[in-house]
């Protein structure tokens, strides 16, 4: 389980997260929505590292990780698949998944988690040996996910998955989410997209301004007045 209690981050003169608690139960999808500036990806940025909190606490299976390096988040189990997807652009697609395995020393294990990222995402075999510069921007998203699918996270990160893509890729992203959660790994999900987010989450979290406003079942969310208003459109369902 991951644990975040009375977070803030500031930088930039901006206060990003103002006391931000949330929890990431383990074997479940939460997702956290909120508009573009909320802070989403800063809490995400936090879990792994990447931004220093100035005080609270982020605990990972009763492990403090506040003040850890980045390969020791990752070595704990934690994967992110960024924003803007940032593969590799002048490495082969199996090259970039090779990388998300750096950390590991179980040569014969990282074979089968490649051919288990091929059964995943089959347009990623066929394209094994291609520039990931060269792959469409499904193709390369695909990629994201199944190079932090190497380094065999327990949770895994996703920040705005669905960002840029075509409504049916979309869909084809969101079953392999559904799917990769199934096999065991607890899933973290920042997506713009609140309705697809909210239809797979377990539990879900609103963030405004730094502060988490709401929370609830993916269920309760989708049906909230508000959040519909807000992130839905009230002609949505």
């Amino acid at each position: 389980m991951l644990k975040i209690e009375n977070l803030h981050v500031a930088y930039g003169g901006i206060q990003a997260l103002r006391g931000v608690c949330l929890e990431v139960p383990d074997g479940k999808i939460v997702t956290l929505i909120g508009a573009n500036g909320a802070g989403k990806s800063t809490t995400l940025r936090t879990i792994t590292g990447l931004v220093k909190a100035q005080s609270g606490s982020i605990q990972w299976d009763g492990e403090q990780l506040l003040g850890k390096s980045i390969d020791r988040i990752i070595s704990s189990g934690i994967a992110m698949s960024p924003e803007g997807r940032r593969v590799f652009p002048d490495m082969t697609v199996l090259e970039n998944l090779k990388i998300g395995a750096y950390l590991r020393k179980d040569r014969g294990e990282i074979e089968k988690d490649i051919k288990w990222v091929y059964e995943l995402f089959p347009r990623l075999e066929e394209r094994s040996w291609q520039l990931a510069g060269t792959l469409s921007g499904g193709e390369q998203q695909m990629l994201a996910v199944g190079r932090a699918l190497m380094s065999r996270p327990k949770l895994m990160m996703l920040d705005e998955p669905s960002l840029g893509l075509a409504p049916l890729v979309v869909q084809d992203i969101f079953s392999i989410i559904t799917q990769i959660n199934r096999q065991g790994v607890t899933i973290l999900l920042i997506e713009q997209n609140a309705n697809m987010a909210l239809k797979i989450a377990h539990l879900a979290y609103v963030l405004e301004t730094g502060n988490i406003t709401l929370s609830g079942t993916g269920a309760e969310l989708l049906a909230n007045e508000k959040v519909r208003e807000a992130y839905l459109g009230k002609h949505k369902g």
